[in-house]
């Protein structure tokens, strides 16, 4: 075990206004930080911390063609196309009725966010973070993924996040988990006849999406740490595997 008790930071690569959004999580799941910054911010308060457990949504590596070789023994034609675009991990969620995108197998097809999320991972590593699980390490990173994420904590698909409908289910789900957010229910003590009729919505008190993204993530780095039993692990490790925050996957979702 870590020889001290780490804090749980929730890296989001896809905020729209800074290259990352994350949070921080201590060992009763208060949030410590929620922000957007640059790589170095990332960084900088990665470095300022003695034990750390990193949750990243964003693939770790590129996929190796995996997936493309089981299709090429169980299907033809446009199935084999597409497989060669996935990880083993992605393929796995999306047989499970999880939509999400797939990685290319090499880095000029990557999107920028996946190009931001490989720059981390790299850094990170450089600072001499080991891969989870290394239960002698002061520093983990981990792999995650928050629609996946929310699937298994809900049971079901969530509600888009950019919705007010999503926002809330996120949170809830977040709340109701123990993470020290704000009680979404709140929301809906401050909605008045006047307000509907004005549009006057209270969305000061939801997170916003991204917020969110990086919330579950760091909520999994503290699972992951605290309570490894009741987390699982999808796809090859050859490609990167996906840490989820439930045992077991349902059927379809």
């Amino acid at each position: 075990m870590p020889l001290t008790e780490p804090v749980f930071l929730g890296i989001d690569p896809t905020s729209g206004k800074k290259s990352f959004t994350y949070a921080v999580l201590d060992k009763d799941l208060r949030v410590l930080s929620l922000a957007d910054g640059e790589v170095e911010d990332v960084v900088s308060y990665v470095e300022g911390q003695p034990s750390t457990v990193v949750a990243i949504n964003a693939p770790s590596n590129l996929n190796r063609g995996l997936v493309e070789k089981k299709l090429k023994k169980e299907m033809t034609g446009q199935h084999q196309i597409r497989g060669a675009q996935m990880r083993m991990c992605e393929y796995e969620l999306r047989s499970h009725g999880i939509t999400v995108s797939g990685t290319p197998s090499n880095m000029t097809s990557c999107p920028s966010w996946m190009q931001l999320g490989f720059s981390l991972y790299r850094k990170l590593e450089k600072m001499g973070f080991s891969r989870y699980p290394k239960s002698d390490s002061d520093h983990q990173v981990l792999e995650t993924h928050p629609h996946a994420c929310y699937c298994m904590l809900a049971d079901v698909a969530p509600q888009p996040k950019p919705s007010i409908e999503g926002r809330l289910q996120r949170q809830l789900l977040l709340y109701e988990r123990g993470v020290r957010v704000r009680d979404s229910m709140d929301f809906f003590e401050e909605i008045t006849r006047h307000k509907m009729m004005k549009g006057i919505w209270p969305v000061e008190l939801l997170y916003l999406p991204e917020h969110l993204d990086a919330l579950v993530a760091a909520y999994t780095a503290w699972l992951a740490f605290r309570k490894p039993e009741q987390i699982s692990f999808i796809g090859d490790e050859k490609e990167g595997q996906i840490v989820l925050p439930e045992k077991e996957l349902k059927e379809n979702y």
